[in-house]
């Protein structure tokens, strides 16, 4: 069985050296980066399976990195953990809606980082496996298959933690989840202070699929609680 590899780009060799021991350890195969535009190369030719992503970068910035990883048809899906010293909300904020999967801010524990990318390629070869599926509410119709929502039969582009969670809601229309049940079915685990991660997709999806956010007919905030789809729209 051939190993899941592991691309870690970060210009300090020293972060790049524990995080390649405790992803090693834990059975991936890993590859390094101490540069933006080496990592676009070796992204391009090796295509791995998930990314750990420094924000700062000698040249290219993490944020260039995904906005270009996202939109290259051959590596738009690849899972990608955000790893940076600025611990702004805007910066998380950001990153997340350029399509970052997750955030992770330094100093860190490398355990919680192979934590994250079990969880995260888990999620992802689900995807991957799961049915064909055809989702409708209103006027959105999700194609679980070919990963593509249309509001009104016009495409709409979502951020792959965006399609997660809309699916998640749309099968399940008038349940309330709660902010660690999301969590742990979009993301693969719940970490305390992790909402606020999610209130942001949230917020970001709503943007997008709502006619008026600021009022929202799909996703209804259920407060002390979490959200749910409500049922028709």
């Amino acid at each position: 069985m051939n190993k899941q590899r592991i691309l870690v780009v970060d210009d300090d060799k020293s972060i790049v050296k524990v995080v390649r021991s405790y992803l090693e350890q834990a059975g991936y195969e890993v590859r390094s980066a101490h540069n933006g535009e080496t990592a676009i190369h070796m992204l391009r030719s090796e295509k791995p399976d998930l990314l750990v992503l420094d924000l700062m970068l000698p040249d290219r910035d993490g944020w260039e990195i995904t906005r270009l990883i996202r939109a290259d048809a051959n590596l738009g899906a690849t899972p990608i953990i955000m790893l940076t010293a600025r611990v702004e909300d805007t910066d998380k904020i950001i990153g997340l809606e350029l399509g970052a999967d997750d955030y992770i801010t330094k100093p860190f524990n490398a355990r919680e980082i192979v934590a994250r990318v079990r969880a995260l390629l888990r999620r992802a070869q689900f995807a991957q496996s799961a049915p064909p599926a055809l989702l409708r509410l209103g006027s959105l119709v999700l194609d679980v298959d070919q990963r593509l929502l249309t509001i009104d039969d016009k495409p709409m582009d979502l951020t792959r933690t965006e399609f997660t969670l809309l699916q998640i809601l749309m099968a399940n229309p008038g349940h309330t989840f709660t902010r660690d049940e999301l969590l742990e079915k979009s993301m693969g685990y719940a970490y305390e202070g992790m909402g606020r991660t999610l209130d942001t997709h949230m917020s970001n999806l709503r943007k997008k699929i709502e006619p008026d956010p600021s009022t929202p007919i799909y996703i209804q905030t259920v407060y002390g609680v979490g959200y749910r789809m409500v049922k028709g729209g």
